[in-house]
């Protein structure tokens, strides 16, 4: 593996990195007051995102993406993690990849509107009881003629207000196992305005202010055959050929924000000064900060290292987990240690410390729970031994 960045990774970094700056750093305050973020900002920064090659970068090139291999897509993701999650998220958007398995229709129906910036989708498969355990969902879809009829509730749906369509994961059948009875999984597009489909508000969060979820709501909704994703009550394929490197994602974006608070520790730690000299230099103080480097560093290179066997197609489930497992637990530690750096003045919102921490709990839930993502790790090693 060679360590070292091309020119073009560097690129994107700078540029990016320059953009997030410029472009969202200005605007986190406001976001974090009020909880809101305006259409007309989403727009405004969505065209200049455009403008600067930014928007819809993990898609590939010939879908009007930017085709980048997978390490380079996890640079961009980390510098964007630095900001706002709402203001990068909606504002410099990456379309889900799981619209790539979409048929030819599909795509033009679903993911160019995405790509070109006139709509947002949202992925829907949480369920008030079924949560890590995705067999256990209830919402439910049955075929009637050349329609499927979808009913149920999902909740925890990201920015779902906005986007134009959900892919949402419905039990379709059963099948017989040898652990006994197991749920059958189909995924569909189900558009905004379908009879029987209500978008309601969700929770409020203490994480990713501006960064919204939403109830969804299926009272026979009716959807036709061709919105099928991929092929009935193979739902899972799907997801698991599509989804597995939205770990990764959250590894990097983690490890940007991690990486800002870690920044604003070591610069107060050398300019405060307490009794006579720079609070670096007492061991209290500089030991925290060498674990948070060493911390940092371990989870950006576990993550880079499942990036570049990403792309090899030697990547297995328990290197994205890892890479997941320590980048959140990292961003959850560093967020914590530049607060007690800064003691009370860390916990003020004039820092974005305070926002850090707060937005890091819940990277340890989504995307799989920490402890979803050790047994994972844990499965992986006992399978090798015939456990």
């Amino acid at each position: 593996m060679d360590f070292g960045l091309s020119e073009e990774q560097r690129m994107i970094v700078e540029t990016t990195r320059a953009f997030v700056e410029t472009e969202l750093y200005p605007h986190e305050a406001m976001v974090e007051r009020t909880g809101v973020l305006p259409l007309d900002l989403i727009r405004d920064i969505q065209a200049k995102a455009m403008a600067a090659g930014l928007y819809a970068a993990n898609m590939p090139v010939e879908a009007g993406g930017a085709g980048l291999d997978t390490l380079s897509w996890l640079l961009y993701e980390k510098e964007l993690g630095r900001a706002n999650y709402a203001l990068h998220w909606t504002c410099v958007a990456r379309p889900s990849n799981i619209l790539l398995a979409g048929n030819a229709a599909q795509r033009e129906k679903y993911l160019m509107p995405c790509i070109r910036g006139e709509t947002w989708d949202c992925l829907a498969m949480t369920e008030p009881g079924a949560g890590s355990d995705l067999r256990g969902m209830k919402a439910s879809a049955r075929l009637d003629g050349g329609d499927w009829v979808l009913n149920g509730t999902k909740h925890f749906i990201s920015h779902a207000d906005l986007a134009g369509f959900a892919i949402v994961f419905m039990a379709s059948g059963e099948e017989e196992t040898p652990r006994g009875p197991k749920k059958l999984i189909t995924a569909f597009f189900v558009d905004k305005g379908t009879k029987g489909f209500t978008v309601r508000d969700g929770y409020r969060n203490v994480s990713h202010r501006g960064y919204t979820n939403a109830v969804l709501e299926f009272d026979d909704a009716r959807v036709p055959a061709a919105n099928v994703l991929g092929e009935v009550h193979k739902g899972f394929d799907v997801a698991n050929s599509w989804l597995g490197a939205t770990r990764l994602q959250v590894a990097s974006t983690c490890l940007g924000r991690a990486e800002r608070a870690l920044g604003h520790a070591v610069s107060y730690a050398a300019d405060r000064r307490q009794f006579g000299q720079a609070i670096g230099k007492f061991q209290g103080v500089s030991f925290k900060l060498a674990d948070m480097a060493m911390e940092l560093k371990a989870a950006e290179l576990l993550t880079r290292e499942a990036a570049w066997k990403y792309d090899r197609g030697t990547v297995t489930e328990a290197d994205m987990a890892m890479a997941k497992l320590k980048a959140t637990e990292v961003l959850a530690m560093v967020a914590d240690e530049a607060i007690q750096i800064h003691g009370g003045m860390g916990l003020m919102e004039e820092l974005p410390l305070e926002r850090i921490w707060r937005d890091a709990r819940v990277e340890r839930i989504w995307e799989g729970t920490s402890e979803i993502q050790r047994h994972i790790i844990s499965r992986e090693l006992l399978r090798a031994v015939g456990g």
